[in-house]
């Protein structure tokens, strides 16, 4: 059962970004089959790759060549992904259906939110800029900020500080276990986004979290009751 924290007033949202704030899985799925196609191989169908947008540059790597990180062509076949990836960055990625509106009641709310993600920051400010949501972030962490990376707490106290919020102030919504791990090794409430990119193997209901939400509009909701 996931811990019970002292009663705060909630002051700062914070999300994973993708699979949580952002749905990015159609760019991804496009580069990684374009990085296939460049090495003559078979593209992969998009319902193979999207649960694996969560887990990085790396994971799909794996995913398309079956190979790891101890291969001679791996980290080359990665930096050229995210090369393509970051040439089409913005080209199909809209925020999850909820999102908006969201975003737009916890700002009417008087709270702020932000982003913690273990994407690089080279492909997250971007990413944000072009969907117009960077300058309305009260913080974007992102996993070259620090020299930790989620799971690890570090990255979220950082975020805690630049939104002006203490950890018991916090909501982190993730999709991947590692999220909610962070979160809960900060002191934070941690909600799962089950509407991003679950795999067939993840048991979210076993990741300590506080609660589970279907859609976005379920975090009022769930704000609301606690």
């Amino acid at each position: 059962m996931p811990r019970t924290l002292p009663a705060a007033t909630t002051r700062t949202i914070l999300f994973d970004l993708d699979g949580t704030l952002l749905d990015t899985a159609p760019d991804l799925a496009d580069a990684l089959n374009c990085l296939l196609q460049e090495n003559r191989c078979e593209p992969l169908p998009y319902e193979h790759i999207r649960p694996v947008v969560s887990h990085g540059g790396m994971a799909l790597i794996k995913l398309g060549f079956n190979i790891d990180s101890s291969d001679a062509t791996f980290e080359p076949l990665r930096q050229r992904l995210l090369d393509i990836y970051r040439e089409n960055i913005s080209r199909h990625t809209q925020p999850f259906p909820g999102i908006n509106a969201l975003l737009d009641n916890i700002e009417q709310r008087g709270l702020n939110w932000g982003i913690v993600t273990n994407k690089p920051g080279w492909l997250t400010e971007p990413l944000l800029k072009d969907l117009e949501l960077f300058d309305r972030a009260a913080c974007v962490v992102s996993g070259d900020t620090l020299d930790e990376r989620k799971p690890h707490p570090a990255p979220m106290l950082h975020a805690c500080e630049l939104a002006n919020s203490r950890p018991e102030q916090c909501i982190y919504l993730g999709d991947a276990q590692r999220d909610i791990e962070a979160g809960n090794n900060a002191g934070m409430q941690t909600l799962v986004a089950l509407f991003g990119y679950i795999q067939k193997d993840d048991d979210p209901y076993s990741w300590n979290a506080n609660s589970l939400i279907e859609q976005p509009g379920d975090l009022l909701a769930w704000m609301d009751n606690h």
